[in-house]
């Protein structure tokens, strides 16, 4: 018979033994899982060191220089900048572009919600879905094209129509005092559906209990609308607006294509203004510094708006 001195010392080396193997197996699995997560992460922080923090570093430094693309930049210090206090037409492309942004952010996001409330409601069927991402998937480029010809004055398919009914013929690309309005209704038609899957994944997350509760009490559709979906979606509808504002920003393939900053100006927004200076007058150094004062203010507005609409917070518990 094996005295129990003898035996709870090999029985707790069995035990240590069997914990050490399992941990060796737990610390081997966890560097595989390390190693894949570093796998899929190396490709996008590639990306981003390559195409955006080293361009973005690169266009500050332009900023401070006088370069032409020919000769050799030379350094003129926060002269760029002061230059821009008295270009007027600085101010006329900042202001174009936040009354690009204004309708094309309101219209679009309005839209996607209504179409994201509306597949709740009626359908969430995939092929309706995939039909909603059918214009986002077009090029900006071609959807300029293509409405260049719709929205002709003269062989245009809307013109025909309006002047069925009376009205135009009217010149959406060729007015100043509508081109800025159209160039912004054709991109939020084009983003809408894009918008309104991303609204309605978030719908998606709202428990479906609550609706029925509501259901009970008798709330009508548009109180459950402002009082339910709204609140619990915000998190996910600030985001949409954020990241919209931020692409809208960035408005140029349309205005290059259709209307070239025309006419008389009206659509030069400050990404074409950007353009213009610096491939087709040669100023680098001052379009760097235009570029480097719209990513200051960019970043401003994301940041007041996450911090006034809350995003971080949600009523879902």
């Amino acid at each position: 018979m094996i005295s129990p001195s003898v035996a709870a010392p090999a029985l707790n080396s069995r035990v240590s033994g069997g914990r050490a193997v399992k941990n060796r197996a737990h610390s081997a699995h966890d560097r595989r899982e390390c190693l894949a997560a570093f796998g899929f992460i190396v490709p996008a922080v590639f990306g981003f060191l390559v195409f955006y923090l080293y361009p973005m570093i690169r266009g500050v430094q332009i900023s401070f220089t006088d370069w032409d693309l020919i000769t050799p930049a030379h350094w003129v210090g926060i002269d760029n900048y002061l230059k821009l206090l008295h270009d007027e037409y600085f101010g006329q492309a900042i202001l174009i572009t936040v009354i690009y942004v204004v309708v094309n952010i309101s219209t679009q996001t309005i839209a996607g919600l209504a179409i994201a409330v509306l597949m709740q409601r009626i359908t969430q069927s995939t092929v309706v879905r995939a039909l909603l991402l059918v214009p986002w998937l077009v090029p900006n480029v071609t959807v300029a094209v293509i409405t260049l010809f719709v929205l002709d004055p003269n062989v245009g398919l809307i013109n025909h129509v309006l002047q069925y009914l009376g009205v135009g013929p009217i010149a959406f690309y060729g007015s100043p005092e509508l081109a800025i309005y159209t160039v912004a209704l054709v991109n939020s038609w084009r983003n809408m559906g894009y918008t309104a899957l991303l609204i309605f994944a978030g719908i998606q997350t709202v428990p479906a209990m609550v609706y029925e509760a509501a259901e009970i009490d008798g709330a009508s559709v548009w109180r459950t609308f402002r009082s339910i979906t709204l609140p619990l979606i915000r998190p996910i509808l600030v985001m949409v607006i954020v990241v919209s504002m931020i692409g809208s920003f960035q408005i140029f393939d349309t205005v290059a294509v259709a209307t070239k900053g025309g006419p008389v100006g009206s659509t030069r927004v400050i990404y074409f203004y950007i353009y213009e200076k610096a491939f087709q007058e040669g100023q680098m150094g001052y379009a760097a510094a235009m570029a480097v004062v719209l990513l200051l203010i960019i970043m401003v507005m994301t940041f007041i708006q996450m911090r006034v609409s809350r995003a971080a917070d949600t009523d879902l518990g």
